[in-house]
């Protein structure tokens, strides 16, 4: 079993800053593709930003310039440095990871359990 765990979230002025965190911890052999996603109020949830374990990454056109993903294989952990925040960046943000329990298993997919980013003056 794997748990994600986000941390960073809360109450910022549009134009402000937040970083969140996330850190995965079970029983893990590797990590492959991890990322971000958001969903705000009476939306679907929708990608923000993923980060393979090779480094590529990936943005939806709304992020694009303002938020960095990043991630440290070392500490099994995903991180999301979110700059120019907007009133419409309010949302609940999840954690996403595909893990490899072990050598011989198939990936499996786990969330985190979420942590609110509000925006607003």
């Amino acid at each position: 079993q794997v748990q994600l765990v986000e941390s960073g979230g809360g109450l910022v002025q549009p134009g402000g800053a937040l970083r969140l965190s996330c850190a995965a911890s079970g029983t893990i052999f590797s990590i492959y593709t991890m990322g971000w996603y958001r969903q705000g109020p009476g939306k679907q949830r929708e990608l923000v930003a993923t980060i393979t374990r090779g480094g590529s990454t990936n943005y939806a056109d709304s992020v694009k310039g303002r938020f960095t993903i990043s991630r440290d294989d070392a500490k099994n952990t995903v991180s999301l440095q979110m700059n120019s925040l907007k009133p419409e960046d309010t949302a609940v943000y999840y954690c996403k990871a595909t893990v490899l329990p072990s050598a011989i298993s198939a990936t499996l997919q786990y969330w985190g359990q979420g942590t609110q980013v509000t925006v607003s003056p």
